[in-house]
């Protein structure tokens, strides 16, 4: 039987930290993974709105072999000077690719939409995102809270509160995945005209709250969907990781596959308004169970169901922002676990 890791965090995978910070004015914020060493990296993008920088890279056919951190932030293109500011965080510790006598941190990173969710934007001259960025290098850590916070921190899932999400999951030959989201979603997360997520099925032990049972599907009329909000105004970004070995062509195999996690746990996803975009991380501190083929598949399969749970964790473990009303305000009641 499947169990999460001893945190149900992506920090579950030996060699990761997680640091958010967060500006209350702004409403918004940004959230780091760094690896320890630097860990093998991939992204694929399904979302038709995507904003990211150094994705590229990440192609199996280009020559970085390897990633120091991943910077996932707020503020719609504004929030790209986050992975400047991990840069250079990166680069006071020494850390980055050898290029002669120089060294060159090497940080992907993608931005959420959430310039309009009533926070102030009126941020003067620069933006807050790179101060954030290294303010959550400072403070990254194994152990992190989920919801309001980070690059969670001014997010939405549809009319209810997004926010920064988490799971992990060991498999029983003990390598262990984990995934960490950023839900900001015009898609629904709730099964219609029920209090029950989409991701329930998911859900190992209470870690959603303890998700009622639907009773019934919901009907073809329910299942319809109005768009809200315009071009660019939802994105959910996910990074997953393992402590196995891949090479960036296994990852970026993985990266396809967890995108199926947000289709397991939000309706619609994928969309032309949507930037959705997922980083795949190996940190190689154990081998690759043989046969390696069999392997991948099944990280990756587990990677998909961690990124629905962390979606699941990061709606019920919001707070109410504004006009954003969180998950248990609205159906806290019919929680298992309160």
């Amino acid at each position: 039987m499947l169990k999460p890791g001893l945190r149900n965090l992506i920090t579950d995978v030996a060699g990761l930290r997680v640091g958010n910070a967060a500006d209350a004015r702004a409403r918004s914020g940004v959230t780091v993974v760094l690896a320890d060493e630097p860990a093998v990296a991939a992204a694929d993008v399904g979302g038709g709105a995507p904003g990211t920088i150094e994705t590229a890279l990440l192609d199996p056919s280009c020559l970085v072999p390897a990633i120091d951190a991943i910077a996932l932030s707020g503020g719609s293109a504004h929030g790209l000077a986050a992975a400047s500011g991990v840069v250079e965080w990166l680069r006071r510790q020494g850390r980055g690719i050898a290029v002669g006598a120089a060294r060159v941190p090497l940080v992907p990173g993608a931005i959420v939409f959430d310039l309009l969710n009533g926070g102030d934007k009126n941020w003067g001259n620069e933006p807050p995102y790179r101060t954030l960025a290294l303010a959550a290098c400072a403070e990254a850590a194994p152990v992190f809270p989920l919801g309001n916070v980070g690059a969670g921190y001014g997010t939405h899932a549809g009319p209810l509160k997004g926010g920064l999400g988490s799971a992990s999951v060991v498999s029983e030959d003990g390598v262990t995945v984990g995934a960490l989201v950023v839900v900001n979603c015009n898609g629904v997360v709730t099964i219609p005209d029920t209090p029950t997520l989409w991701a329930w099925p998911f859900e190992l032990g209470e870690e959603m709250g303890g998700q009622p049972v639907p009773t019934a599907a919901p009907d073809s009329a329910a299942l319809d969907h109005r768009f809200r909000g315009a071009i660019g105004g939802a994105t959910t970004l996910a990074v997953v990781a393992t402590d196995a070995r891949l090479d960036k062509g296994q990852a970026s195999r993985v990266a396809r596959m967890a995108q199926d996690g947000l289709a397991r746990a939000i309706r619609p996803v994928h969309t032309l308004l949507d930037g959705d975009t997922v980083f795949a991380l190996a940190t190689a501190q154990r081998p690759l169970p043989d046969p390696w083929y069999v392997a991948v598949s099944r990280i990756g399969m587990l990677a998909a169901d961690c990124v629905a749970r962390a979606i699941g964790r990061a709606v019920v473990n919001a707070d109410t922002l504004g006009p954003l009303p969180s998950y248990r305000s609205q159906f806290g009641h019919a929680l298992r676990q309160r």
